[in-house]
């Protein structure tokens, strides 16, 4: 069969995941409790599609470089060794010319809002772009994720603001979405551990060995605990309602981890991106009604 060094459609769109969505909506949330915080439940609808659409590409962005970097890695390990780079469907020079092509597409989003939101937008390509590489220099590459999808409620916050040193909620969402993807993106090593061992990739799930679950849940605990310094500082009892919403989701499920151990790792993450969804409802639920009022 003759090679095509830029694949097909088909191994475009697994490369982008667009069959796996549960890391748009991971990153999704964050961003729009930063857009629904500062406006108070009322974002610019231009704001809105922007940031939307940037979730969209900047997810996508982050799956080719992480396919990119991992292409040597990936074929050792059972989870990912049949994806489009590591099996060889799309060359590694073309992912690179995709990724590029995405954080151009992003560059013209964002050049639609402010001096400020691009000069953040480049602290959060640099982010999503080094993530990929920190695994084989440090333990704790899930925190780096953390920052990278975090910084999406900061420049959200910037963009209906003008500022992000206004109040000190961006930067408790910031916050908390790191302890949350710590949580979440743990439990999800926890099925690549041994694989991980072998081929010398390092993470918070090795790292922590027998405590891996204990941590995980009390890392959703203080994402919970940051959460709802941020809701005290809205002051509304919508967003109380959501991050109540989130803390029962995010309870029930720590004891289902709790009971199942390490192999409730990976239904653990695909039920994350719930608890974020709830703490949106609420902050979108005070401009609602508050427009109505």
């Amino acid at each position: 069969m003759r090679f095509r060094p830029f694949g097909d459609v088909d191994a475009w769109l697994k490369l982008l995941r667009v069959d796996r969505p549960v890391g748009y909506w991971l990153l999704l949330w964050p961003t729009l409790w930063g857009l629904f915080a500062a406006s108070a439940g009322q974002p610019q609808f231009r704001h809105f599609v922007i940031f939307v659409l940037g979730v969209l590409i900047m997810r996508s962005a982050g799956c080719v470089i992480n396919d990119f970097a991992d292409r040597d890695f990936d074929p050792h390990v059972a989870r990912t060794r049949s994806r489009p780079v590591a099996a060889g469907r799309i060359a590694p020079g073309a992912a690179l010319l995709g990724f590029a092509l995405l954080l151009l597409l992003a560059l013209l989003l964002v050049l639609q809002t402010s001096l400020l939101v691009v000069s953040l937008a480049v602290v959060g390509a640099l982010l999503a772009a080094i993530y990929p590489f920190m695994k084989r220099v440090t333990h704790f590459p899930q925190a780096w994720l953390g920052m990278a999808f975090g910084w999406g409620a900061v420049m959200a916050w910037a963009a209906e603001r003008g500022t992000v040193f206004d109040s000190i909620v961006p930067w408790l969402l910031f916050a908390a979405n790191v302890c949350w993807s710590l949580s979440y993106d743990t439990a999800y090593a926890l099925a690549d551990r041994d694989d991980d061992m072998k081929i010398g990739v390092k993470s918070t799930a090795i790292w922590l060995g027998k405590h891996a679950v204990p941590a995980v849940i009390g890392a959703a605990m203080l994402c919970q605990l940051l959460l709802g310094m941020a809701a005290w500082r809205l002051h509304s009892i919508w967003v109380w309602l959501g991050w109540g919403a989130g803390l029962l989701l995010q309870l029930r499920f720590c004891w289902d981890l709790y009971r199942r151990g390490a192999e409730g790792g990976f239904p653990f993450f695909l039920r994350a991106h719930w608890v974020g969804f709830a703490f949106a409802c609420g902050l979108l639920l005070q401009g609602l009604f508050v427009a109505n009022a």
